[in-house]
């Protein structure tokens, strides 16, 4: 139980001020009654990951959304250089270090408490209340006759006058006894309180979670492309994670436990602790992080779904540094991409794969309705003739192995410029994981990658033909009924035919 803790509330030295309460604190009660909040924030993140995978999966068993699909099923299959058992007992390795990781860190945390935050509230009206004191000195500046304004606005609008003022309210003075004694105590106005309450519910927490996901994001990208260029660590520790040259949802934490403790498990602690964030707080941050890192990795690029529609940086942006010509780009994860961006690393081909082409083809309009102008890999081809090549300058250079395979094994070619030096660098990259990686990783993708632009060419001409039969067969129709319509019904037909 907490105690009666005194109002240390600075009245002496501000008597201007109005005091604040006294409070006294217990221990919050578990979110869910018989499990503490801190063996929840171990569970949920574990729970959040196999559920949404059990769900992509389910999804991907049942074939459902095929035209949303990133790669087939076969791709799936075939493309991979890891089983599936592989897969979920990395994962189970992660999470147990991440849950020990998590076991210590909570031990290092106070217990949450309650019944302070009406003190804490009003240690934010104070705040305000004290910023106020710099607005007359900003309207003499101004020019502003500060008393005679204030005089002016009183009768109609006290709280305004209060305000230029520097906060002096004259009529929220509430009286007190004390033995008897009458005393005027200054009091906070319903406009500071209702602020004060907004600061402290909802801004504070806000800025805590956009510090976590910045430190997260920055964390992340920073470690993640060093694993990238550094090629003892890519071909030691990273590459185990890209032998999904086609993720699947319940891959996303499949990596060496090396990678696996220092770009997340690390990663998400540290800004867990430089954001100030108590315990719940913590059980919703890791578990979103968890939510998004499935989705980032489900292969399934929806237009419907919230995680992919709230940022570019989803299962399409990430897919791309899944595959061979793009595994040297796209190293933001999990929430945003602005370090791509800012430092050139985002991918500048566009969809350059046949697979992702097809994928478009099949959604059709639902997708283009949405934005005539995004991809599904968010980049538009022709940034790649435009942009700075750094840091790819010297990737085609350096891609010394690659000069040994065929052209007609490098597919999909990328648009020439900058994204032609992201290909090159990825590629060789691919080829210097000897074990996961080498020339026939290039050659079936290749392989691959000629059959699904076959397999476009094949649905563009049956839907010309199917196109051309139906504006046959209503032309046909419009000369049948035109004489007996007397060209009303030529013209409804007309129209009808050039649909």
């Amino acid at each position: 139980m907490g105690s009666i803790m005194a109002n240390h509330s600075g009245f002496n030295l501000y008597p201007d001020l109005p005091p604040l309460p006294e409070y006294q604190t217990s221990l919050l009660p578990s979110l869910i009654p018989g499990i503490p909040d801190k063996l929840l924030t171990l569970i949920l993140p574990i729970a959040a990951y196999w559920a949404l995978s059990m769900l992509f999966h389910w999804i991907d068993t049942k074939d459902y959304f095929p035209q949303y699909r990133l790669h087939t099923p076969a791709e799936v299959s075939s493309r991979n250089k890891v089983s599936r058992w592989e897969v979920v007992r990395d994962v189970v390795i992660q999470q147990v270090i991440q849950t020990a990781v998590g076991w210590g860190l909570g031990m290092t945390e106070p217990d949450d408490l309650t019944g302070q935050e009406e003190y804490d509230v009003a240690v934010w009206a104070r705040r305000i209340r004290i910023a106020q004191r710099a607005i007359p000195g900003l309207l003499a500046l101004a020019g502003f006759d500060v008393a005679g304004l204030a005089k002016t606005l009183n009768p109609s609008h006290p709280v305004l006058a209060g305000v230029v003022r520097g906060g002096q309210y004259s009529d929220f003075q509430p009286a007190s006894a004390d033995h008897g004694n009458l005393y005027i105590t200054p009091g906070f106005t319903m406009w500071e309180k209702t602020l004060a309450s907004a600061l402290y519910w909802y801004f504070v927490p806000a800025v805590q979670y956009g510090i976590a996901i910045i430190v997260v994001d920055t964390w992340q990208y920073f470690l993640h492309r060093a694993m990238h260029m550094n090629k003892w660590m890519y071909t030691t520790i990273h590459s185990r994670h890209h032998r999904l040259y086609v993720p699947y949802a319940y891959g996303a934490l499949y990596n060496h436990p090396m990678e696996g403790f220092l770009l997340d498990t690390l990663g998400a602690s540290v800004a867990y602790k430089l954001a100030g964030m108590n315990t719940r707080q913590g059980m919703w941050f890791f578990t979103a992080s968890t939510f998004k890192t499935v989705d980032d990795h489900c292969g399934y690029a929806l237009p419907w779904d919230p995680l992919q529609r709230l940022t570019s940086n989803n299962a399409g942006y990430h897919d791309v540094h899944h595959q061979s010509w793009g595994i040297k780009t796209n190293f933001s994860q999990p929430f945003f991409t602005f370090w791509d961006r800012f430092l050139g690393t985002v991918w500048t081909g566009g969809d350059v794969s046949a697979r992702y082409e097809k994928a478009r083809v099949a959604a059709q309009k639902k997708r283009d309705q949405l934005n005539e102008n995004t991809t599904i890999t968010h980049s538009n081809a022709g940034d790649s003739a435009t942009q700075d090549p750094r840091p790819y300058q010297d990737d085609m250079k350096n891609a010394r192995d690659l000069l040994s395979i065929p052209l007609k094994d490098q597919q999909p070619l990328p648009p020439k410029g900058k994204a032609e030096l992201q290909a090159a660098g990825s590629r060789q990259q691919v080829l210097d994981d000897r074990k996961d990686g080498g020339p026939q990783v290039l050659i079936q993708e290749a392989a691959e990658e000629k059959e699904a632009r076959s397999l476009l060419r094949r649905e563009g001409r049956r839907r010309t033909a199917s196109s051309l039969s139906q504006t046959d067969s209503l032309k046909g129709l419009k000369d049948r009924v035109t004489g007996s319509m007397h060209g009303r019904a030529g013209a409804i037909i007309g129209v009808e035919s050039n649909r």
